[in-house]
């Protein structure tokens, strides 16, 4: 816009004007050669704009991750080139398979060093084309304006996703006349596909005349801020309603047409029942191999109606017989006007009776004081009682992160923080530290294993200078144990490098100056969470629990939904 522009601006200073215009306030990085023109210009805008200094750049992205997803807003990662810029491909790769928002600014080496193998070098638009949903690097300070504009336009619009700008070091000394305009299309790219009402017609009827319909949502009710269109469309059907991991908390966990949730550690009646149902309808899911088990055996009974916004997700890895193109804050609305309430008494009442075997066969074992050693189930079960269902619960890749997501229990959406499609060990500790900053009043938990809790155990210094009020529970049983759990049951108990001999974590906060606790017996469980959550800072509680147990139910790779197992 013209009234922008003013005496000539560096391109690094152009980066720090682009972010301001975009409404960007927590920015999460490191800083170093390539990049320290754009940190000298945030040096000076630091009471506009607040960088994180986390303690490893693949925490910037977690950090970043987190963020997004409590605030609904874009993270914002930064690094420097060659290894700051490949610490972030981790990241990138979880956001792209999980659809967060995220844009990555990484240094690179001055335009006529490109392709020499300069120090600290790496082609990062190469290396990141596969997990980003753009990338682009600016080696003239005048591109930076529109590219900027276009990166957060691409990364927030549609389905979300990571986006990476690489800019040379000699673009960021340029000068040039800075003016600033928002992105409001680009061409070829189509974020939201214009919906087809006949479709939405035609699969009310199919739903109207179905006697076992089931829902299956996603996390795309979430990022298209549906919830209360879902809720809506639930309660007016009356269909019996399950949940994929990234769907966790869209609808309360309480809600009477909750049932569950689907996939390989899911419930046992919502993955046997896929099999039964006559009309399957999935919102804002992706069919993962981990909801499906094996295709050829999924759900070939149902008639399926699939809400989507990607084109590239109808019939990808499940048929969609009714594909309804189209954000479902969109479609939900007009599908809910057309169906028609109905009970369902009988087939209500099937979930009713898988569920009470999952109870008296998992559920109180999981959950009840009735083993010898503390059960992680306890555990949630324990953090549920103090926070009632309100707090951000963030959780890492293992045996925790399926009994947290079975368990603990979410009255509020955005409420679910985990790695989803990619499994990245080492994501709940940073991303606890963007779930605070983006959701500052609420409480945030990060639920973490023993082996991932070593893998980002660095940030706890980010924790530590900032001051971030985020409460650790380390589930320890001295395994990778999810690994472990496949060895026993799969490679006859051989445990190979699976058992771990960890460090003393409590005097490891407490060099952090986080006030820390161990806990090893039932009967003081209750006042340690109770301890944890009353405190206004950073808290860190180990909780040693039973070595060998187990997350059933399981389906075993490769299986149909219909072979769960329950032992």
């Amino acid at each position: 816009m013209e009234n922008q522009k003013k005496n000539p601006i560096s391109g690094a200073e152009a980066i720090i004007r682009c972010l301001l215009e975009e409404g960007v306030e927590l920015i999460y990085g490191y800083p170093g050669g390539a990049i320290m023109p754009i940190y000298d210009e945030l040096y000076k805008y630091s009471d506009n704009l607040t960088h994180i200094l986390t303690r490893h750049e693949q925490g910037a992205t977690h950090s970043a991750q987190g963020y997004a997803r409590t605030s609904g807003k874009v993270g914002v990662a930064m690094a420097t080139s060659g290894p700051g810029a490949t610490n972030l491909v981790t990241g990138i790769a979880d956001a792209q398979i999980d659809s967060t928002p995220m844009v990555c600014i990484t240094g690179q080496v001055a335009s006529h060093l490109l392709g020499s193998d300069a120090f600290q070098e790496t082609d990062i638009i190469g290396i990141s084309t596969p997990v980003t949903k753009w990338n682009y690097q600016i080696t003239k300070a005048s591109e930076i304006p529109e590219i900027m504009a276009k990166a957060f336009y691409i990364a927030r619009s549609g389905r979300p996703g990571p986006v990476l700008i690489d800019i040379t070091k000699d673009a960021q000394f340029e000068l040039f006349d800075f003016s600033y305009e928002k992105c409001k299309g680009v061409r070829s790219y189509v974020p939201l596909p214009s919906l087809d009402t006949k479709q939405v017609t035609a699969a009310a009827e199919l739903i109207n005349k179905a006697k076992r319909p089931m829902i299956i949502w996603g996390q795309g009710v979430i990022l298209g801020k549906a919830e209360e269109e879902f809720k809506a469309f639930v309660e007016t059907s009356g269909i019996p309603a399950v949940w994929t991991i990234l769907g966790l908390s869209a609808l309360p966990t309480k809600h009477p047409l909750n049932f569950g949730m689907v996939g390989m550690h899911g419930n046992y009646g919502p993955n046997v029942l896929t099999n039964a149902c006559d009309v399957l309808i999935a919102v804002g899911m992706r069919f993962d191999d981990r909801v499906t088990g094996n295709l050829e055996t999924y759900a070939k009974q149902a008639t399926v109606v699939h809400l989507e916004i990607d084109p590239a997700e109808i019939s990808k890895n499940v048929k969609a017989h009714f594909p309804v193109l189209g954000s479902c804050k969109e479609s939900l609305p007009q599908l809910t006007r057309l169906v028609k309430h109905q009970e369902y008494a009988d087939w209500k009442q099937l979930f009713a009776d898988h569920m009470a075997i999952e109870i008296k066969e998992v559920i109180n074992g999981d959950t009840l004081p009735t083993k010898e050693g503390l059960t992680m189930g306890e555990v949630i079960v324990g953090i549920n009682k103090c926070t009632k269902g309100d707090a951000v619960i963030v959780t890492d890749v293992g045996q925790h992160q399926m009994i947290a997501c079975r368990y603990a229990e979410f009255v509020r959406s955005k409420s679910n923080v985990t790695s989803g499609g990619l499994g990245t060990m080492g994501f709940a500790l940073p991303a606890a530290i963007g779930a605070k900053m983006g959701a500052p009043d609420r409480e945030v938990v990060a639920i973490i294993g023993d082996g991932g809790y070593q893998m980002t155990i660095q940030e706890l210094g980010t924790i530590f200078q900032n001051k971030t009020a985020v409460k650790i529970v380390v589930l320890n049983n001295d395994y990778l144990g999810m690994v472990r759990q496949w060895q026993q049951l799969f490679f006859d108990k051989r445990y190979a490098s699976t058992e771990m001999t960890n460090p003393d974590f409590v005097t490891i906060a407490k060099g952090y100056h986080i006030d820390a606790q161990r806990v090893s017996k039932r009967e003081d469980l209750d006042q340690a969470i109770e301890t944890m959550i009353a405190s206004d800072k950073p808290y860190f509680l180990e909780v040693c629990v039973e070595k060998e147990a187990n997350v059933f139910p399981m389906i075993p790779t490769g299986a149909s939904v219909s072979d769960i197992r329950l032992k």
